[in-house]
């Protein structure tokens, strides 16, 4: 029978009870006394110089309590970047300042130039209509190949051109490679681009800045993935408040995707408006606003070019990407396209030499960073699409092929410094050709075309480094902060516990799958514990949630963290017993001392720890707290093989989704129904890229998809229900749960199998000199490649 508590059941997510009862705490909700409101003046002109900003006229409107332009910022520092990246000659990348309000130039649309603070929003919205503007536009710059030709606008003037960085990776290889190249039997090349996208999560991001005058604390409450990384940049870096006067609150968050995992100005802004004015101030951001202030994803063009042997061997592969950062540097945005992309580039075969070249890219856009997968999508779709366009070069079974080239042997020492602890591709694949019934195709596709519709069949494998560590290695890449996490165990006087953890939930279900892991490790009842996060002044420093790393670092600091105070429990239990605390054992809440009938319960440990009547306080001091800071020695490594199949129309080019199937490897799985609902919620997303959404400019830099009348989301509609498998089990072997991250699988391995099933659908009708259409394949992009 199928667990009903501990690793590897599937309770209820409890904390759904009060998300569809009304009843969450989310940043909106929160309304504090005396509260202002702010309205951000925003740039209509990609590239402009700002001359003149007149605020006279509106600062006598009714209700405004003060107006700020980038003058009011003058001493204060600019939102810093996290990561920095060393391009392939030594050289550190070019990082522009970025200024919470403009100063002397405005660099995309969306870009804030005042910030009106009032007592209502709608007072700030009709005073930001009286500011008077005088804005010298000027040419912008959107493609990225055409940013880095001599004579370009350049985005920053102080810096010497649009390139941030040129990095290749791993350079040593680079020679090897070419020459690959030159013996192969033979070469295919493919040009594709990885859309730009906008993360849309269902609650926009929302700040509100307090001050407390009598104790100079600030307190900022916002939307954030991960709170003490925002309080460490905002503290330190832009506004120079100590840690100890900053406290920063992230409460119920409603989806995040990446895209609220960094420090933005709205953020700052009001935590220094209200040091400024003495009061709260409030912003919540418009859907509008949403698509020119949020962080974008993806938007890079890519080259491929995948060499073979005369038996199909794979034997080298090199890439050049043109990677978009913007108008500014996000948080995270250097490492997406380097150490997060070109680490991934083996994907899972045995290729023996691999080279990866960038080129960062300022442009007049809102600024890119990490999305949902954050560079391992953008690597698995260049190499699960050259993989199969070889394919029907060669006239080989795609599967075979791939099949052919799995790595098989581990631990494997990839040509892109990673280090692959465990993985079983031979046995995802046979997963895969199980549940997705490929035996049964050839009939589907005959009724398909019975109904004069053309049925297409895609497959692609992948791997994804996640649970993002070590600390010292991504160091010395660049990183500005460690990737460690924490947890502080709790222990009451009665037997509960609450569980600080510097992970952060915005969807991931911590507060049901964190005290399976506790319950099991204890032998009590999970309702006895709580999980506690989100909030800087109640646990320890943590670096948050991203990347797949909860549970696999998150996870790990609790594990480590309650063996702590199972240690130190067995000492008191030991003592009550009178027995060796060597002999203790802890089993169903119970500690017995082994090999006989003696045991005494876990609260009455609990108590005896806050009410220490019988045992000698110079042995073991009272309470039962214990606090673990972990920091793995590896990234996880989740793989997967999926299968999708589409249905496309002829006569209109509109693509359906009509079966998926996902065969993926976790390692330890620790509540299945939470492993199926992210691998769901992730191929929506990649089927939401791979047919439906884009972010589209035009060439003077407006956004043409700036709302959901142009930016196509996915509904339920446009996906079909999913067969979803994980039971192909290898343990990670460098964390104490062997899991390994889930959350972002199903964005990573989706597009490419859609894409390579409309290409196998066409093919099907014999239009077999279409080898490629970009994302996304809307019916008019598909319709036009077939009529072309």
């Amino acid at each position: 029978m199928p667990k009903d508590h501990g690793i590897g059941a599937s309770p209820k997510r409890r904390e759904d009870l009060r998300f569809l009862t009304g009843n969450g705490n989310y940043t909106d909700d929160i309304n504090l006394y005396g509260q202002a409101y702010v309205h951000f003046l925003r740039s209509d002109v990609a590239h402009g110089r700002l001359n003149k900003v007149d605020t006279s006229a509106a600062a006598d409107m009714p209700g405004v309590v003060r107006i700020f332009t980038g003058d009011d910022f003058a001493g204060v520092g600019g939102i810093p970047c996290g990561w920095q990246v060393t391009d392939k000659h030594g050289q550190p990348m070019q990082e522009p300042a970025h200024p919470v309000l403009a100063q002397g130039k405005v660099r995309h649309v969306g870009d804030p130039i005042a910030a009106i603070v009032a007592e209502t929003y709608e007072q700030a919205r009709d005073a930001a209509e009286a500011i008077v503007l005088d804005i010298e536009e000027l040419p912008a710059v959107i493609d990225m190949k055409a940013a880095v030709k001599d004579g370009a606008p350049k985005v920053h003037d102080d810096l010497t051109s649009n390139l941030c960085y040129d990095w290749g990776f791993v350079e040593e290889n680079k020679a090897a490679t070419d020459e690959a190249f030159k013996n192969a039997a033979h070469v295919t090349s493919l040009e594709l681009v990885n859309n730009r996208l906008v993360a849309n999560p269902m609650e926009p991001r929302v700040a509100v800045g307090d001050y407390n005058r009598s104790t100079d604390e600030s307190t900022l409450y916002t939307t954030s993935q991960n709170p003490h990384v925002i309080r460490l940049l905002m503290g330190a870096f832009v506004l120079g408040i100590p840690e100890h006067k900053l406290r920063v609150v992230a409460p119920d968050v409603g989806g995040g995707f990446g895209t609220k995992i960094f420090h933005y100005a709205e953020e700052a802004f009001c935590t220094f408006a209200a040091r400024q004015i003495k009061r709260p101030v409030k912003w919540t951001s418009s859907r509008s606003e949403a698509f020119m202030s949020d962080a974008h994803g993806r938007d890079h063009v890519s080259k491929i070019e995948l060499a073979l042997d005369k038996d199909n061997n794979f034997i080298a592969l090199r890439t050049e990407t043109y990677a978009n950062m913007g108008a500014y540097l996000s948080t995270f945005a250097p490492s997406v396209p380097t150490w997060l992309h070109g680490t991934l580039m083996a994907g899972n075969y045995r290729t023996p030499l691999v080279y990866v070249n960038v080129k960062a890219v300022f442009t007049n856009t809102v600024p890119v960073d990490a999305y949902r997968g954050a560079g391992r999508p953008e690597a698995t779709y260049q190499l699960e699409r050259v993989i199969d366009k070889a394919a029907r070069e060669l006239g080989v079974d795609p599967i075979k092929l791939r099949r052919q080239n799995f790595i098989t042997q581990f631990p494997y020492q990839t040509p892109v410094a990673v280090v692959y602890d465990t993985g079983n591709y031979v046995a995802t694949m046979d997963k895969l050709e199980e549940i997705a019934d490929f035996s049964g195709f050839a009939a589907r596709r005959k009724a398909s075309e019975a109904k004069g519709k053309l049925r297409g069949l895609g497959v692609n494998c992948y791997i994804e480094a996640c649970g993002i560590a070590p600390s010292n290695l991504v160091g010395q890449l660049g990183a500005r902060a460690g990737l460690y996490e924490s947890a502080t165990v709790r222990v009451n006087a009665t037997g509960s516990i609450s569980v600080m953890t510097g992970s952060h939930s915005h969807g991931q279900g911590h507060e049901t799958a964190f005290p399976q892991v506790i319950a099991e490790m204890l032998g009590i009842d999970e309702s006895m514990i709580e999980i506690v996060h989100g909030d800087t002044a109640k646990g320890p420093m943590g670096m948050g949630t991203y990347g797949s790393r909860s549970l696999a670092v998150g996870g790990s600091a609790m594990v480590r963290a309650t063996e702590k105070i199972i240690n130190k429990a067995k000492k008191i239990a030991a003592h009550l017993m009178e027995a060796s605390d060597a002999d203790i054992e802890i089993k169903d809440g119970k500690f017995h001392v082994a090999g006989t009938d003696k045991s005494v319960a876990w609260g009455d440990v609990t108590l005896a720890a806050y009410v220490p009547h019988n045992y000698p306080l110079e042995d073991i001091e009272p309470g039962l707290e214990e606090t673990a800071f972990y920091d793995p020695s590896n990234f996880t490594y989740p793989s997967g093989a999926y299968a999708c199949e589409v249905e496309l129309d002829p006569d209109t080019g509109r693509v359906t989704i009509e079966r998926f199937s996902a065969a993926d490897d976790f390692g330890n799985i620790i509540n299945p129904m939470i492993v199926s609902g992210q691998v769901h919620g992730g191929i929506g997303q990649g089927i939401g890229q791979a047919l439906l959404e884009g972010a589209v400019y035009d060439d003077n830099g407006q956004l043409l998809t700036g709302s959901y009348m142009d930016y196509a989301m996915p509904r339920a509609a446009d996906v079909p229900f999913y067969a979803v498998d994980h039971s192909c089990v290898t343990p990670c072997t460098h964390n104490p749960l062997g899991v390994k991250g889930c959350g972002e699988a199903g964005a990573i391995g989706s597009p490419p199998s859609v894409v390579n099933a409309v290409i196998d659908a066409l093919h099907s009708a014999g239009k077999t000199h279409i080898t490629h259409i970009d994302m996304p394949l809307s019916p008019n992009r598909v319709w036009a490649a077939m009529n072309a």
